[in-house]
């Protein structure tokens, strides 16, 4: 490998899927990769509710981006945050103040939770899950509501407590109610004494007309619907949300009383999308072009969730998932190597290998060209394509033994309530649920 100082700079800019995707594959190439991260982990997301609902554990589905990157000499990894971009010096700015500097950069940022403008309402009293932070608190407060209905002597307060409200009927929405339902109707049957675990009332609440709507045929999202409703999940179509206060869910003719809100509606682009002077979409998402460059910065490439890439002939963008991240990561390390050769560069073509959603045990709806799939199958389907897409083999070994004895035992290991001031969080809530004089400024929110 030529030194540092000959060897074009890559400087990439996140270490989710797109951005591994690109530093490996340029591996054995002539260049000197920076991967920054504002996280020391790489996520594997697809399993993120599956640490929200006491699935598996947060190490399960996350690894240090060093450890993944330990043999690869040409590239290095820094901890840090990018706040800006200098296109005229082609210069990246962290937030410390530093600048690295460029040849090539690679936006891979990811998403964040959108709330559609109401962050400081609807995003204080509802929990989102776009990382291990979110969630640990979601399965810390599913849990502590349990907790606190234990030992409330109120009917109906305990109704409150055991009222869970799932905002949003795509995949994540639908796998959470899903992981949700099995939680509370088989893993926490055993587990209490003064209550019924699976009297839980879980509500899926979906604006649209049905459940599913980003590629799923309509059938396949029927018969997730309806392995929904095998799980005691009750799903309102057609429901648009108008309001969301403390402990409720305010509908056009019902309000919902609920202990929790779980927000899985939808996402928009990092913050840094909107530094970068770049067109975007409507979420937020910078609108690239048809080799995934950033519009009059052909040396600068927009990937994976913070992307919006439209094909050719279509009207809709890709959708954010790990397979379209890597496939971009994979397309752009190639089109760097043709530019530094000064070859042409042809426009990122996406391989479509179908879709696929978990609901619950043995419940899955699967969707790969004309091959559709639900129930067992499904799962089984499922389960192999996510175990193989995560990155080392420990993290292969763990989740199969886990998802084995989950599947034998109905067992959840990971059942753990963590952090600090949860005893007095577990009594503010069952103060919230009551009605009650409580010390709401201490209530953990997201």
């Amino acid at each position: 490998m030529p030194k540092t100082s000959e060897a074009p700079r890559v400087v990439i800019v996140g270490g989710g899927f797109a951005g591994l995707a690109v530093c490996r594959a340029l591996a054995r190439r002539p260049v000197a990769i920076t991967l920054v991260d504002r996280q020391n982990h790489h996520l594997f997301q697809p399993l993120l509710y599956q640490v929200a609902m006491a699935g598996l554990s947060p190490a399960d589905i996350a690894i240090p981006i060093r450890a993944v990157l330990r043999r690869q000499h040409n590239a290095r990894v820094l901890m840090a945050e990018a706040v800006g971009v200098d296109f005229e010096r082609r210069q990246l700015r962290l937030h410390d103040g530093e600048a690295l500097g460029y040849d090539y950069l690679v936006v891979a940022a990811g998403a964040s939770t959108n709330f559609f403008g109401k962050e400081r309402s609807w995003g204080v009293h509802s929990l989102g899950m776009k990382s291990l932070e979110d969630a640990l608190e979601m399965r810390r407060r599913v849990l502590l509501a349990f907790e606190a209905a234990e030992r409330e002597p109120d009917a109906d307060a305990r109704r409150r407590l055991l009222t869970f409200v799932v905002i949003g009927g795509g995949p994540t929405g639908v796998e959470v109610a899903g992981a949700l339902g099995e939680l509370s109707h088989f893993v926490l049957a055993d587990d209490f004494r003064a209550i019924h675990a699976s009297d839980a009332r879980i509500v899926l609440i979906e604006a649209g007309p049905r459940l599913l709507a980003g590629g799923f045929d309509a059938e396949l999202a029927e018969r997730a619907r309806d392995q929904l409703g095998e799980l005691g999940v009750e799903v309102r179509l057609n429901t648009r949300v108008e309001d969301i206060s403390e402990g409720r869910v305010h509908l056009k003719d019902e309000t919902l009383e609920a202990s929790t809100v779980l927000w899985t509606a939808g996402v928009q682009g990092r913050r840094l999308a909107t530094l970068l002077g770049a067109p975007l979409d409507r979420t937020g998402r910078i609108v690239v072009e048809p080799d995934c460059s950033v519009p009059g910065h052909p040396e600068v490439f927009a990937i994976g969730d913070i992307a919006a890439f439209v094909p050719s002939g279509q009207d809709q963008p890709l959708p954010g998932l790990a397979p379209v991240a890597m496939q971009q990561g994979r397309y752009v390390a190639r089109a760097i190597v043709d530019r530094i050769a000064k070859r042409s560069v042809g426009p990122f073509r996406y391989v479509d290998k179908g879709i696929m959603a978990t609901v619950g045990r043995s419940r899955a709806v699967a969707q790969t060209g004309k091959l559709k799939l639900s129930g067992f199958a499904a799962w089984v389907m499922w389960l192999v394509v996510h175990i193989w897409f995560l990155i080392t083999f420990r993290n292969r070994l763990l989740v199969v033994f886990g998802w084995f004895y989950n599947y034998v035992l109905y067992a959840r290991g990971a059942r753990l309530i963590t952090g600090e001031g949860s005893w007095r969080s577990l009594s503010e809530l069952a103060d919230e649920a009551a009605g009650r004089a409580g010390a709401p400024d201490e209530v953990v929110h997201r």
